[in-house]
């Protein structure tokens, strides 16, 4: 099928233009609407893709998915993890923070620990405000049963993208999260990823869940085969979608 995209309003994270208080990072939360659905692969193409335009930073939010580290293929690379910036309260310097990270490419990654352990929500809150005084884009790979630091992380967001798959799973799954997403402010809309089995289109999808579509199309066959290779795919329908999702918040927040 042909890919569609309707971009999402700025939100309330968008650089001021003249004068105003300092910019802040443009915040971005990936959420899946399913088990499956490809959400940490997309989190992490899209900060990738946002790093070749301003220091970025990957934040694993997901104590369940095995850790950030492991889906880029760092997890062997020095650096702190959640459990290393426990120390990291109060008024901490962003630069700070940004240097103890690991490393992919051009994008610094804070990724979970592997024994699913949880960092407490007043640090998520800290650490976070620290690094959107320091880098030009945070993206948030976000649980889809509340991510630590709750509404106050969902309300650092400028634009959180559902990832759905064309089915009736991702409609309840996106009906669950979707009250909490909206009620935070943040833009919200749908990346819908392959084809649907069950004949739902992108958008029948759109209209069950009352969400816009930002990027839907292709299929999902280099997405999986990558999956199974433990490494992340470079060209297919998963690296199309995070090329319109930066895109978006590169004409948005005008990062440079």
């Amino acid at each position: 099928m042909s890919s569609s995209r309707v971009l999402l309003p700025p939100g309330p994270g968008a650089a001021a233009t003249g004068a105003g208080p300092a910019p802040r990072a443009a915040v971005v939360g990936v959420v899946g609407a399913r088990g499956g659905a490809g959400t940490s692969t997309l989190a992490a193409l899209t900060a990738a893709r946002l790093a070749r335009r301003t220091s970025t930073v990957l934040v694993d939010l997901d104590p369940g998915g095995g850790g950030l580290d492991v889906t880029v293929g760092v997890e062997d690379a020095d650096g702190a993890r959640w459990p290393e910036l426990a120390g990291a309260r109060g008024d901490v310097p962003g630069e700070d923070v940004l240097a103890l990270l690991p490393r992919w490419g051009a994008c610094a990654v804070l990724s979970a620990d592997r024994d699913g352990s949880e960092p407490e929500p007043g640090l998520v809150a800290d650490v976070l405000q620290a690094l959107a005084g320091a880098v030009g884009a945070i993206v948030l790979d976000l649980p889809r049963g509340g991510a630590s630091g709750g509404a106050a992380v969902l309300g650092a967001c400028d634009v959180v993208v559902v990832v759905a798959r064309r089915d009736l799973r991702s409609v309840a799954g996106t009906l669950a999260v979707r009250p909490r997403l909206v009620a935070a402010g943040a833009s919200v809309g749908l990346v819908v990823l392959g084809r649907g089995p069950g004949g739902l289109s992108v958008a029948e999808l759109s209209a069950a869940v009352d969400l816009p579509v930002l990027w839907a199309g292709g299929t999902t066959r280099r997405l999986a085969r990558a999956a199974e290779r433990g490494a992340l795919p470079s060209r297919g329908t998963a690296v199309r979608a995070a090329r319109a999702v930066a895109a978006q918040v590169e004409a948005s927040w005008l990062l440079g």
